[in-house]
């Protein structure tokens, strides 16, 4: 059998030994908007919980709208055009709408990549389009302590001083707060370093309820809601794709509505339930742009975990087309690398304040702490290879053949798209 991971912009071709009980986990089959356009204008024009998007924009004299950035596949080039046309043309003047890529603590997105990212010539030939940079401390604006856990909360004020603040994004499950894009995409999308540093300590990291698909008691979405609730009126472009990238459910409004709404649209596709947990699993970071770095790699590892045998083996390919990540990142696992997994936790429990992008490695250790993790890339060096953490592997096939030698189970679960779908054990389930 031949299993097709999801692969930079193409897909590995996997055969799996004829020996083996593969069961292939995917998304829900949810049909492609016929007209993508037409479905734009009529959510635009009857918003969730808001007036529609013409009257919204009409008296105001600025608008900041936020993009996610370059690792998310976000259809920009199918929204951004007709949104500004709308705002342009209930009188905003083009110099006072503004596009901000929310960034976080991510690099910047400039030249052909902005080009890629904005999807739409006309858009960057019209208005400004800017990065977001969370370390630039005078581009933001404090707005105090969250009342519950005391998240500083700093902003980028080019999106906090308009008149109309929307977030775009897609929603996916998300390995930390549940489900990505709206609230996310502003806190900790446009947030100051010390935000993002503060929603990615430990105490968050480490509570049970930071976890993928999970809204409730999740602190994470906690900290974001109490800071919409400061920042209101703020509003959102939800998107939800399919496996091939066609846009399946696109909705607009006040944004914590709309966002619950399109969380509980894909929420039937992503999430999976599953029967049994499997001793050996095989799964990939998504594909392009995702899996750029192995920094985003890690989404994967951590995403399947549900299923996995404790002390089964996790098989993971991406492929790095951009490398390892930050430096910052490089750093901590070196770190994890010299410390051993239970001493670097031991760092981070003592630290408030995360170190820039450590927090990708203490996430990793969920995985490690589940079992064992095979890599297969061809984009890292050496050099590179041996921070990973984990033992990477010449071939996808060998590593499962070894595994299933190893467990004496020949039945493996195969996740072709990644993190972009989640199985959870449900003993008796019939999915």
């Amino acid at each position: 059998m031949i299993v097709d991971l999801a692969f930079g912009k193409s897909t590995l071709a996997v055969e799996l030994p004829t020996d083996c009980q593969a069961t292939v986990l995917r998304k829900r089959p949810l049909p492609m908007l016929p007209d993508a356009a037409a479905a734009l204008d009529q959510t635009l024009d009857r918003p969730l919980g808001a007036a529609p998007f013409d009257t919204l924009a009409s008296g105001c004299k600025s608008a900041c709208i936020l993009i996610c950035d370059i690792t998310r596949p976000v259809p920009n080039g199918l929204f951004l055009g007709p949104m500004i046309q709308r705002l342009l043309a209930q009188g905003l003047a083009a110099e006072d709408i503004k596009v901000l890529v929310a960034t976080g603590l991510h690099r910047p997105n400039e030249g052909a990549e902005l080009a890629e990212l904005v999807g739409d010539p006309w858009v960057l030939e019209t208005v400004e389009v800017a990065n977001h940079f969370a370390r630039n401390d005078a581009d933001h604006v404090d707005l105090g302590r969250t009342a519950k856990r005391g998240t500083p909360i700093r902003l980028d004020r080019r999106f906090v001083e308009a008149d109309l603040r929307i977030a775009t994004g897609l929603v996916e499950p998300h390995f930390m707060a549940g489900y990505s894009g709206g609230r996310k995409v502003v806190a900790p999308g446009i947030a100051q370093e010390q935000t993002i540093r503060t929603f990615h300590s430990a105490r968050f990291m480490e509570d049970p309820a930071a976890i993928q698909c999970n809204l409730d008691g999740n602190p994470l979405h906690e900290e974001q809601l109490e800071i919409m609730g400061l920042l209101a009126p703020v509003y959102a472009l939800n998107t939800v794709l399919d496996e091939e990238r066609n846009l399946v459910h696109v909705n607009f409004g006040e944004i914590v509505e709309s966002h619950l709404a399109a969380v509980e649209f894909v929420r039937g596709a992503t999430e999976v339930a599953v029967e049994r947990r499997f001793a050996t699993v095989v799964t990939s970071a998504a594909g392009y742009p995702l899996d750029k770095t192995y920094y985003q790699t890690v989404k994967g590892m951590v995403t399947p975990l549900d299923i996995l045998e404790p002390g089964g083996t996790l098989i993971i390919a991406s492929e790095c087309s951009e490398g390892f990540g930050s430096a910052e990142f490089a750093a901590a696992q070196k770190r994890l690398v010299e410390l051993g997994p239970e001493a670097f936790l031991k760092t981070l429990l003592a630290k408030t304040l995360a170190d820039v992008d450590e927090w990708q490695t203490e996430m990793q250790l969920k995985p490690m702490r589940q079992g064992e993790i095979k890599f297969f890339t061809h984009g890292l060096s050496p050099d590179e290879l041996a921070i990973t953490g984990v033992e990477t592997i010449p071939s996808v096939e060998a590593a499962v053949a070894e595994a299933v030698a190893r467990s004496g189970d020949p039945a493996v679960a195969v996740i072709p798209e990644g993190p972009y779908v989640v199985p959870f054990y449900r003993a008796g389930a019939v999915d």
